[in-house]
């Protein structure tokens, strides 16, 4: 026994198309349905802009703690310079 696959392309094609049922929308719920996408798109704005300004404090906060680090080392290494003339 074999089996073909068929596509919902295939299957459509085979039945007839099927009957969409057109949705009557009244202005009131296009007015609530545009408010909605206009605060996701906001939400998603707030979103994008919350993440770059993540990523520019990590980059910076890198930075500023390199600099630290490094005044820190160079701290560390002359103390250990006057510490090995005294002994």
């Amino acid at each position: 026994m074999t089996v073909e696959p068929i596509t919902a392309r295939d299957y459509e094609a085979l039945t007839g198309t099927p009957e969409r049922a057109r949705v009557q929308l009244t202005k009131t719920e296009i007015q609530e349905t545009s408010e909605m996408l206009l605060y996701e798109e906001l939400s998603r704005a707030r979103i994008r802009e919350l993440q770059a300004e993540i990523r520019a404090q990590r980059i910076g906060g890198s930075a500023r703690a390199h600099r630290r680090w490094r005044r820190v080392a160079s701290w560390a290494a002359r103390r250990a310079e006057r510490y090995q003339e005294q002994n």
